[in-house]
C-alpha cells in the first residue's frame, strides 16, 4: 500500500511539473487564431512587452507597408509606422499569469489593461477597461 502512494505521490508531483506553466513560456511571436494580428513578445527589465509584427487592420491593402499611427492621442507619435511599434507594456508574472500590462489598439488609439496566460499551448490575451470581467479575450498560437 505504501508503495502505490507513492507511486501515485510521484505521479501527481511530476505531471504537475510536466503541465505547468513557466514564466519565459511568453516568449517567442504569437499569431492570432483569426489570423488576422501576429506579435512578438520579449522581456526586458524584468518584465513583458511586444510588439506587432504585421496585421490586417495596420498595414496597407498591399499586405506589407505599414499604416501610419493617425489614430494615436498624441499627435507627435501619428507619423509613426504601427508595424515594429510596442503595443504590450509592463506585463508582469505573478505565478500562474502574466497581469498589470496594458495593450495599445493602434487602429483606434484606444489604451486597456490586459492579462496573459496560457493554457495548452494557446497564449490567452485579455484587453479590458477596470476590471476584466468587462473585456475581450484573444487566442494566439505561436508561430514558427
Amino acid at each position: 500500500m505504501k508503495s502505490l502512494k507513492l507511486i501515485v505521490l510521484l505521479f501527481v508531483a511530476f505531471s504537475t511539473q510536466l503541465f505547468a506553466q513557466t514564466e519565459s513560456e511568453i516568449i517567442g511571436k504569437w499569431e492570432s487564431d483569426k489570423k488576422d494580428v501576429q506579435i512578438e513578445i520579449f522581456k526586458k527589465d524584468g518584465k513583458y512587452y511586444g510588439k506587432y509584427l504585421w496585421g490586417k487592420e495596420i498595414v496597407e491593402s498591399d499586405g506589407k507597408t505599414s499604416k501610419k499611427d493617425t489614430e494615436n492621442p498624441d499627435p507627435k507619435l501619428r507619423s509613426r509606422n504601427v508595424v515594429g511599434i510596442t503595443s504590450l507594456t509592463g506585463l508582469t508574472w505573478n505565478g500562474k499569469e502574466y497581469t498589470n500590462g496594458k495593450i495599445y489598439n493602434a487602429p483606434s488609439g484606444d489604451t486597456y489593461s490586459c492579462k496573459i496566460w496560457i493554457k495548452e499551448n494557446k497564449l490567452y490575451l485579455r484587453g479590458y477597461l477596470g476590471i476584466s470581467l468587462l473585456g475581450q479575450t484573444a487566442t494566439f498560437h505561436r508561430m514558427n
